[in-house]
């Protein structure tokens, strides 16, 4: 009886640890890509929240003053520190500062945070024009747009979003790995996918 007991006892063999080894493999193959998708996906929202930000920060300097600017200190936008995108009313905003250093903030641009975020992509604009167009002497027949830029995977390319309030929407330029290359008033709309372009 106990020859039995001790004859039973016994490891996996090779080729079950090898099939095992393989389906692991496998699984973290199709996973880990799926994984980062998602995690470059819920980097993007902070563009659409900031962008919508931007959105009603210049509807509401509209509604008192029946004009747009292209001055981020005038209608009080100021994102969080860390902020991982550039903010822009103004062409190829993209550029990395201090949070607490906000310089061209009445230009039209705000960097993003370098202090954690020290990759700066190349500017991309989501929009041709940004800023109040035609022009702020036109206003109130005036629109505006603005844009965002960042990197949400850590190679060279950066992730482009814009947003406008011109009625009849906007064509967005510089367009990859997106649905559509128009955008509606209001509405963040990717330009440029990071994720899935480069």
């Amino acid at each position: 009886m106990m020859n039995r007991l001790f004859r039973k006892k016994g490891g996996f063999t090779l080729i079950e640890l090898m099939i095992v080894v393989a389906i692991i493999g496998i699984l973290a193959a199709i996973a880990i890509p799926n994984f980062i998708r998602f995690q470059a996906k819920s980097k993007q929202s902070e563009a659409k929240t900031n962008l919508k930000a931007i959105f009603t920060a210049q509807k509401s300097y509209f509604g008192e003053k029946d004009k747009y600017v292209s001055d981020f200190t005038v209608i009080g936008f100021d994102p969080e520190p860390a902020n991982r995108y550039s903010y822009g009313l103004a062409a190829s905003c993209a550029e990395g500062t201090a949070a607490n250093a906000r310089a061209n903030a009445n230009k039209g641009c705000i960097g993003q945070d370098s202090g954690k975020f020290p990759k700066v992509p190349a500017a991309k604009d989501a929009i041709a024009a940004l800023g109040v167009q035609p022009a702020a002497a036109d206003c109130p027949n005036c629109f505006f747009s603005a844009n965002a830029v960042g990197n949400v995977d850590n190679d060279e390319a950066g992730d482009a979003w814009g947003i406008t309030s011109n009625p009849t929407g906007a064509t967005l330029a510089n367009t990859c790995g997106v649905d559509t290359t128009l955008t509606a008033a209001g509405e963040p709309s990717n330009a440029y996918n990071d994720v899935s372009c480069e």
